[in-house]
Protein backbone atom coordinates (compact mmCIF):
# COMPACT_ATOMS: atom_id res chain seq x y z
CA UNK A 1 0.00 0.00 0.00
CA UNK A 2 0.97 3.42 -0.93
CA UNK A 3 0.37 6.62 0.95
CA UNK A 4 0.56 10.22 -0.31
CA UNK A 5 0.27 11.96 2.99
CA UNK A 6 0.46 11.25 6.46
CA UNK A 7 -3.18 12.05 6.58
CA UNK A 8 -3.82 8.98 4.27
CA UNK A 9 -1.81 6.53 6.67
CA UNK A 10 -3.88 7.24 9.71
CA UNK A 11 -7.17 7.14 7.80
CA UNK A 12 -6.21 4.06 6.80
CA UNK A 13 -8.26 3.77 3.94
CA UNK A 14 -11.33 4.08 5.31
CA UNK A 15 -10.68 1.70 8.06
CA UNK A 16 -8.67 3.51 10.78
CA UNK A 17 -11.43 3.27 13.82
CA UNK A 18 -10.84 -0.54 13.72
CA UNK A 19 -7.08 -0.36 12.73
CA UNK A 20 -6.27 1.74 15.35
CA UNK A 21 -9.36 0.86 17.49
CA UNK A 22 -7.87 -2.60 17.49
CA UNK A 23 -4.07 -1.21 18.46
CA UNK A 24 -5.54 0.25 21.39
CA UNK A 25 -7.48 -2.35 22.75
CA UNK A 26 -4.48 -4.48 22.33
CA UNK A 27 -2.35 -1.72 24.55
CA UNK A 28 -4.66 -1.68 27.34
CA UNK A 29 -5.13 -5.39 27.45
CA UNK A 30 -0.97 -5.52 27.11
CA UNK A 31 -0.56 -3.37 30.14
CA UNK A 32 -3.46 -4.47 32.43
CA UNK A 33 -1.65 -7.59 31.63
CA UNK A 34 1.55 -6.53 33.30
CA UNK A 35 0.07 -4.60 36.09
CA UNK A 36 -2.18 -7.77 37.23
CA UNK A 37 1.63 -9.96 37.24
CA UNK A 38 3.27 -7.09 39.13
CA UNK A 39 0.35 -7.10 41.86
CA UNK A 40 0.33 -10.87 41.89
CA UNK A 41 4.19 -10.94 42.53
CA UNK A 42 4.29 -8.48 45.00
CA UNK A 43 1.81 -10.42 46.80
CA UNK A 44 3.60 -13.46 46.87
CA UNK A 45 6.75 -11.75 47.80
CA UNK A 46 4.78 -10.63 50.63
CA UNK A 47 3.26 -13.54 51.90
CA UNK A 48 6.59 -15.55 51.12
CA UNK A 49 8.07 -12.55 53.45
CA UNK A 50 6.16 -13.31 56.21
CA UNK A 51 6.12 -17.03 55.87
CA UNK A 52 9.86 -16.78 55.96
CA UNK A 53 10.26 -14.13 58.84
CA UNK A 54 7.96 -16.30 61.00
CA UNK A 55 9.89 -19.43 60.76
CA UNK A 56 13.16 -17.65 61.33
CA UNK A 57 11.58 -16.19 64.69
CA UNK A 58 11.18 -19.91 66.08
CA UNK A 59 7.88 -20.09 64.85
CA UNK A 60 7.01 -24.07 63.35
CA UNK A 61 4.24 -24.71 60.81
CA UNK A 62 1.99 -26.79 62.62
CA UNK A 63 2.62 -30.50 61.41
CA UNK A 64 -0.20 -31.81 59.56
CA UNK A 65 -2.04 -35.38 61.17
CA UNK A 66 -4.06 -37.52 59.11
CA UNK A 67 -7.53 -38.23 60.44
CA UNK A 68 -7.72 -42.01 61.97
Amino acid sequence: MSWGSAGEFFAMGGYAFYVWGSYAVTAVLIAAELWLLARRRRTLLRLLGRSLSGRAAGERAEPTTSAE
